[in-house]
């Protein structure tokens, strides 16, 4: 629905439960290199957290979505933020008891995957997925959909700038500052998205079985990447999402080899230029776009050259100047390639699968930042510039793809589907 036929735009709401969400998660990143060295573990457990909480949102993500036709938009996303909440409320007790001696560290980190990677990497599959799905259910037009989905993109691109910063800061004021911030975030995410997210119209029993069959049919099911209505978003959006992965992993240990700085200067650089992608990101997805009013498939067209164009361009970038630029050109395109890529697949299904598509693409997109980070780190140490050639590649192959592909995959804005009733479930 337009904004106007609305009690309130949940708009703001929805967005910043996914901030909150985002930005919590990135914060205690900070935190958890020197926890490992306190608490004498080694490397490969920091990596075990991080994979194990991206493999639950990506494997999560799809489950979500098809909750939404019982469930409802509103309930999930509470569920969600819960589930964070309960994750980081825990994960903060241990580091707190570990550092204290009261828990052996290998015990600890055990449980510290259980809370910090696998509840609330759970509930963080939830959060987007029911955000995206509420604005999918609750747009009339294309232009409408691409402006509400852009935002949440802008959002999560905003916590990728706000979230290092703010643990970074937070640093100074203790330890584990930032891990006892976190979840004073999410209490306050939940309490608004609780108060202000407007309930369901209350319905009679045959109401709500009669809801539930025409949203999710006995002979539905789920659906997949390999879709024919859906591969060729899928697939564009894949090869995109992979190339940030492949390619923001490596930032840190550019600026650190190629530049020669200490360990601090890396940190205050590498800090300033992934400042730079988050607010290029969130400039194009939060403002530009929603201007422009392009077709998501425009949009892919124009962000994938520019995203191959900056992973070629950190090939040969020897200054933080150059590499800001590279970086910052990459920014822009996923700030195009993003929407297109979120809003495409919600334009090419009905109303009853619009949960299951936003599953389906949030569980796209952390599959990517599953394989990405650990293709990009592994490669690097084969050869400094083979992850930011492959990225380059991968990027180019998908931009020739969606260049030469005619855009009839996508649908007039008359086409768009629309809600069957005046308020979200």
């Amino acid at each position: 629905m337009s904004a106007a036929a609305r009690p309130h735009n949940p708009l703001p709401i929805l967005a910043t439960a996914v901030l909150v969400v985002m930005t919590t998660q990135q914060a205690i990143v900070p935190v958890l290199a020197p926890l490992a060295r306190e608490l004498d573990l080694p490397e490969f457990s920091l990596g075990l957290m991080m994979t194990a909480s991206a493999g639950m949102f990506a494997l999560t993500s799809p489950w979500w979505g098809r909750r939404i036709n019982t469930l409802g938009h509103r309930r999930v996303l509470l569920m969600g933020l819960t589930l964070c909440l309960t994750g980081m409320i825990g994960f903060a007790i241990l580091c707190e008891l570990a550092l204290r001696g009261v828990i052996a560290p290998v015990p600890a980190m055990a449980a510290m995957i259980v809370t910090r990677s696998l509840l609330f990497g759970v509930g963080m599959g939830a959060v987007p997925t029911a955000a995206m799905a509420w604005v999918a259910a609750n747009t009339d037009t294309t232009a409408e959909r691409v402006a509400g989905l852009s935002r949440i993109g802008a959002v999560q691109g905003l916590a990728m700038a706000l979230g290092p910063a703010l643990g970074g800061a937070l640093a100074f004021a203790g330890f584990l500052g930032p891990v006892w911030l976190a979840p004073g975030l999410l209490i306050f995410a939940l309490v608004a998205a609780a108060v202000r997210l407007p309930r369901p119209p209350r319905r009679t029993r045959a109401e709500k079985a009669e809801d539930l069959a025409a949203a999710a049919p006995p002979s539905a099911t789920p659906l997949r990447p390999w879709d024919p209505r859906l591969w060729p978003v899928v697939l564009a959006g894949f090869s995109t999402f992979l190339t940030l992965g492949v390619v923001i992993i490596c930032l840190g240990f550019l600026v650190q080899d190629r530049l020669g700085f200490t360990g601090a200067e890396t940190v205050r650089v590498t800090g300033m230029i992934s400042t730079c992608v988050g607010t290029f990101m969130v400039l194009t997805q939060g403002f530009v776009v929603p201007r422009l009013g392009w077709a998501p498939w425009r949009m892919l067209r124009t962000g994938i050259p520019l995203v191959a164009l900056g992973a070629f361009g950190m090939v040969f970038a020897d200054t933080a100047v150059l590499m800001a630029v590279a970086m910052s050109t990459l920014a822009i395109g996923m700030g195009f390639a993003g929407p297109g890529y979120t809003s495409a697949p919600t334009l090419l299904v009905g109303r009853s699968e619009q949960g299951h598509v936003a599953g389906l693409v949030q569980s796209v997109t952390g599959t990517t930042f599953v394989i990405g980070p650990l293709a990009g780190s592994t490669l690097y140490g084969l050869n400094a510039e083979l992850p930011l050639v492959l990225g380059g590649v991968i990027c180019t192959l998908a931009a020739i793809f969606v260049w030469t592909r005619a855009a009839h995959v996508e649908p007039e804005p008359a086409a768009v589907p629309e809600p069957a009733s005046p308020q979200p479930r």
